[in-house]
């Protein structure tokens, strides 16, 4: 069960996945948190990445391609993942197919004022990296994580404006890629407007049927 998680930032995917991860015991592999991890043990790959981060470019597609092969090789993938920021482009989807099979790709799909107010108010845990809402998912102790007690911040990029010009940069660099799936079958929409802590949201439910069929 191979499932591609795809989204606007701030549309919920982290929190979607801790849920299907937890649900049915496949890793969620973010490539942003592979880089970090390569990053931090100095592998050969780190020490490529880290250059390219700390000046500001992107990671050039064969190395990440090259990381995500390897992480997609260890065991706890082997019955399937969650992959959550990749791919971006066409040409990155094209890349991922000569690597892996692609079950199901989930787009979580939410206004672009939902998703402004829902960024307004969200915070991250430094430590842990599980994230709250101060409007509909706040911390039990104002600025502790209720996982692992590390202290929660909120991102500088995470205000009105910024938020809009990347919803819209998303928008033009992403459709090409979603009519990629959509032609190939691969393509679920799931409506994620309402927040998933409200009893009418049906995000998790319409997510879990579309996995049913794949098991199916």
């Amino acid at each position: 069960m191979n499932i591609i998680l795809f989204g606007s930032q701030g549309v919920g995917k982290g929190t979607y996945a801790q849920i299907l991860r937890e649900k049915h015991n496949i890793p969620h592999i973010s490539t942003g948190d592979l880089f970090r991890e390569e990053i931090k043990n100095q592998t050969e790959l780190g020490k490529k990445i880290e250059k390219y981060v700390k000046s500001g470019e992107l990671v050039p597609d064969e190395i990440t391609i090259e990381v995500l092969k390897n992480r997609l090789g260890k065991a706890d993938a082997k019955k399937g993942y969650l992959l959550d920021g990749f791919p971006r482009t066409l040409e990155q989807a094209q890349a991922l197919e000569k690597i892996t099979r692609i079950d199901k790709v989930f787009h979580y799909k939410a206004d672009k004022e939902v998703i402004v107010q829902r960024l307004s108010g969200r915070v991250i845990c430094r430590k842990c990296g599980y994230i709250y809402n101060l409007k509909n998912a706040p911390t039990k102790k104002p600025g502790i994580c209720d996982k692992c007690s590390g202290e929660t911040y909120q991102r500088d990029d995470d205000k009105p404006e910024a938020i809009r010009e990347r919803l819209e940069i998303f928008k033009k660099k992403t459709l090409p890629l979603l009519d990629y799936y959509r032609k190939n079958g691969l393509l679920s929409e799931i409506d994620a407007n309402r927040d998933i802590s409200d009893p009418k949201a049906h995000i998790i439910q319409d997510t879990e049927k579309e996995i049913e069929k794949i098991k199916g």
